[in-house]
């Protein structure tokens, strides 16, 4: 347990630092693509180049975690489908891509399933085909699928940042994360404190309602410090939306944990120690995004 915390500590910050670090460097991106033919810049270049780094690392956990209930995606169709989505979510920042967006995109999703479908009759085979299908769209889905929206949250226009209205600000993927991870924080430190009620005892032992509210009311007050300096919202919106999203990270979090739990493994991999594997790290935040950027369009 020592060990396990002290890694935390350790790799956590270490984490966030790069994370923090790459996210400055894709503003700057977007400040150096500045042109007089395209005033806005080019966006999220950084956040699109982490998700296609990582992706892959996570398709190759998930089929591990499929595998365990003979669900074999089929792993390059997988990284291509989850890479072509990042793409998409990367280019519908730019006017002449946006009239093929939602063709474009369903095109993804459906030449996935079709490409899936095909792999099996060259080998002239129909054994298992359902479900090397279904575990691709799957891994598609629940990785590329929710990162577009990550993608997306970063290149959507009409936000504020200091007052000043400008397309697409890093600071919103920021706020989505540390209102994510703040809830873990929150959720680790009180859980050990004062934690004494299981929350889903049978699916993650580790997991108390006092955490449960202790991250919460962190990720709350977080959001509510931070959203009328850094998006330009009222304080309520802020802790509204801190709370909803950090609940929502820990929905993500209990969902890969029934996949563990499937897979009968503790983690997605030991890649990084303290927290396991890819999956470990970005199921929370990578679930998030959609409810986010909806959030964001509503407020």
């Amino acid at each position: 347990m020592q060990a396990a915390l002290r890694n935390r500590l350790t790799f956590g910050p270490l984490m966030l630092l790069a994370l923090f670090g790459l996210l400055w460097l894709d503003h700057a991106a977007q400040l150096w693509t500045r042109t007089e033919a395209w005033p806005p810049g080019i966006k999220g270049i950084g956040v699109t180049l982490l998700l296609l780094i990582v992706l892959p690392l996570g398709t190759r956990e998930l089929a591990t975690l499929f595998a365990a209930e003979h669900v074999r995606p089929f792993r390059t169709i997988a990284v291509v489908g989850s890479t072509l989505l990042c793409f998409h979510a990367f280019a519908t920042q730019f006017p002449a891509f946006q009239r093929i967006a939602a063709s474009s995109l369903a095109t993804i999703l459906v030449g996935v399933m079709l490409t899936a479908a095909l792999q099996r009759a060259l080998v002239k085979q129909t054994q298992d085909a359902i479900v090397h299908m279904a575990g691709t769209v799957l891994s598609v889905m629940y990785l590329g699928g929710l990162a577009w929206f990550l993608i997306a949250l970063r290149v959507k226009t009409g936000y504020t940042l200091f007052g000043h209205s400008i397309s697409g600000a890093t600071v919103h993927v920021v706020m989505v994360l540390l209102c994510v991870k703040m809830t873990d924080i929150g959720a680790f430190f009180t859980g050990r404190a004062i934690g004494r009620h299981k929350l889903i005892p049978w699916l993650s032992p580790g997991k108390t309602w006092e955490g449960l509210a202790g991250g919460l009311a962190l990720a709350g007050v977080v959001g509510a410090a931070l959203a009328p300096w850094m998006v330009d919202l009222e304080w309520y919106k802020g802790a509204l939306f801190g709370v909803l999203i950090g609940g929502i990270g820990q929905l993500g979090d209990l969902l890969e944990s029934m996949m563990k739990r499937d897979a009968d493994v503790k983690d997605s991999s030991n890649l990084i120690p303290g927290f396991g594997g890819i999956l470990d790290v970005i199921d929370s935040p990578l679930l998030a995004a959609p409810f986010a950027y909806l959030l964001f369009s509503l407020f």
